[in-house]
């Protein structure tokens, strides 16, 4: 009975209060069925432009009735100089809960003061905000947190001091310590499912980029990271777990996170959609997105935050835009996998329409507008993986057709390489065989030179000691060969050369001799199979065909003869080449002696 009075004077407090002159806003009371408790319908504000006002005149303006209402849209004020005020009457009717979370669920206000003002006039104040370290948090959580004493059935005046260079966004909500656990719980999970997509697809595109080093997945995969970076930023979890004693980098990890994510995103659209080659003047005002983006990066690390994140967020829509330009353009001019990318960057256009429109105080704050980044984002990355993987796909069937056109043009030019090179081949032999032949005939008279005469000529030895066969060896010398070079001419002598070479040939030619030029105006024939009888009668027919064939010079007539040794190499007798040349030899020498014009045999028996 004693608290249940003690609430119905604390209700009328609360009444005379707002009769008072306080702002007519109603009193927020926490019931026993109530586990937890949005503030925004309770509070009241007041804007201090030049942010110099203290506590105790922001208490006696609210007392006056200085504070209005918030907006309908709720406490979303977009980008403001100076500090807000926030004001609420609270009065705990649960005597079982007397400690309750004050959280704040936006996660980037710079400083926080909370002051609470209880029935006796004594005031407690906290402090928070992501200028602080994150230590300072009563509780370790992404969003800034105080735990405020609300002693049941006394009403508590609760006065929030907010300046920040962010977007002015309050949304302000009580939890007892056990929802609030449960809060912490499910809003992790479900983070922990986005990053850990975000986290599965960085890493499947970084393998795949590294096992076929398509640079269209390393593109892919900064943007993701890039991405990842700022959205871990903006929603207070790079704070809570990459730099919680950096209250500096947590400050300029916003528009550096989101310069280097747009920069990702515009670089990834010019490989994947192949501006440089399918659409230049695209591709141009891409290279200027990305050469902004670049400074404003560089920009961000020395300017004030409420400089450069407006600025940077104003140029999302542009640059969302114009990549859903691009790929329009593209898909209309025949690229099938813009399709796909064109669907991916319109979802993502919407999430950032929201959520940006929510730091600009154009939107209120819902769980759709709230995180319509990171739905928009998770539809954007897996779309755009899909896309990646029909454009490989698309990529690999083109190579292939490629390749195999390719390889059919090369075997159609191999058939016809080969054809010509058989044909050149054929030529080239033609021509080896006919150097060959070259190189074993003398250049004057077309016989046999001497060196291939004594390739033959030991082969023939050989297969006389090995076949039982006699073999005639005529050695023959023009007569009087000086007298006619120097009555005639060296032209004449010369055609008497070949006169003789026709007639060796002519009159040995059912002998299957072979006759050569042995040097000057000396030849010689190898007779195979023939015995000293046949030589000798050979010989003299050779002799006979010289002396009856004149060569003309003009109209004068050279009349030839020609001496001739004959030696006769017996079956199954050893002798050298040198040797049987040599009896050769010595048999023409003795046809010289005797005359001339004469045909003479050797002596020896071999």
């Amino acid at each position: 009975m004693h608290g249940l009075c003690k609430g119905w004077m604390a209700l009328l407090l609360g009444w005379l209060l707002i009769a008072g002159g306080a702002v007519a806003q109603p009193v927020a009371t926490l019931d026993t069925r109530l586990q937890s408790l949005q503030l925004t319908p309770y509070v009241s504000y007041h804007h201090d432009a030049d942010g110099r006002a203290d506590a105790t005149a922001m208490f006696t303006l609210a007392k006056s009735g200085g504070f209005a209402p918030l907006p309908p849209d709720g406490p979303t004020f977009g980008f403001k100089d100076g500090a807000f005020w926030f004001r609420a009457q609270i009065v705990n009717q649960d005597p079982d809960e007397p400690r309750w979370v004050l959280l704040q669920q936006y996660a980037l206000s710079d400083y926080l003061d909370l002051y609470l003002r209880y029935p006796d006039g004594h005031i407690e104040h906290q402090a928070g905000g992501d200028m602080l370290p994150f230590s300072a948090r009563p509780i370790r959580y992404r969003q800034p947190n105080m735990l405020v004493s609300l002693p049941p059935g006394e009403p508590v005046e609760m006065l929030l001091r907010v300046q920040s260079q962010s977007s002015m966004q309050v949304p302000l909500a009580l939890y007892t310590p056990t929802a609030f656990a449960e809060l912490a719980r499910d809003t992790q999970f479900g983070q922990g499912i986005y990053y850990g997509i975000l986290l599965a697809l960085l890493v499947y595109n970084l393998v795949l980029w590294f096992w076929l080093r398509d640079t269209g997945y390393l593109w892919y995969t900064f943007h993701v990271a890039a991405f990842g970076l700022n959205l871990i930023s903006l929603y207070g979890l790079g704070f809570e777990y990459l730099w919680p004693n950096w209250p500096w980098l947590a400050d300029k990890s916003i528009p550096l996170s989101i310069s280097i994510a747009l920069l990702a995103m515009q670089q990834f659209a010019r490989y994947f959609l192949e501006l440089p080659q399918r659409w230049p003047l695209g591709n141009r005002i891409a290279l200027g997105f990305i050469a902004f983006f670049l400074l404003w990066a560089g920009a961000s690390l020395v300017l004030p935050y409420r400089i450069t994140t407006p600025a940077v967020a104003v140029m999302v829509f542009p640059s969302v835009t114009w990549l859903v330009v691009e790929s329009v353009v593209l898909y209309r001019r025949g690229y099938a996998p813009a399709k796909l990318f064109m669907l991916a960057w319109a979802l993502f256009l919407l999430g950032i329409t929201a959520f940006t429109a929510i730091a600009f105080g154009l939107l209120p704050k819902t769980f759709f507008t709230e995180y319509g980044v990171q739905l928009g984002s998770a539809a954007e990355m897996l779309l755009l993986s899909v896309a990646l993987g029909y454009r490989y796909a698309g990529l690999r069937e083109e190579n292939e057709r490629v390749v195999r056109e390719a390889n059919e043009q090369l075997e159609r030019k191999v058939a016809a390489r080969t054809t010509e090179l058989s044909s050149a081949m054929a030529q080239l032999n033609e021509a080896n065989a006919q150097l060959r032949e070259y190189s074993r005939r003398d250049p004057l008279t077309g016989s046999y030179n001497r060196r291939h005469f004594r390739e033959v000529f030991e082969q023939q030895l050989r297969d006389v000691l090995d076949g039982g066969q006699s073999l005639g060896l005529l050695m023959a010398d023009l007569d009087n060969f000086k007298q006619i070079n120097d009555n005639y001419g060296h032209l004449v002598g010369d055609e008497c050369l070949r006169s003789v070479a026709r007639c060796f040939n002519e009159a040995l030619a059912d002998r299957n001799a072979m006759v050569a030029r042995f040097g000057g105006e000396e030849f010689v024939a190898v007779l195979p199979g023939i015995d000293a009888q046949g030589a000798l009668q050979a010989a003299e027919v050779v002799r006979q065909r010289i002396l009856n064939t004149p060569v003309y010079s003009g109209r004068r007539h050279v009349r030839l003869s020609i001496s001739i040794g004959v030696h006769t190499v017996a079956p199954d007798r050893t002798i050298a080449p040198e040797e049987a040349l040599r009896f050769a030899d010595e048999a023409l020498y003795r046809a010289k002696n005797d005359g001339r014009n004469c045909v003479r045999h050797s002596v020896s028996a071999a």
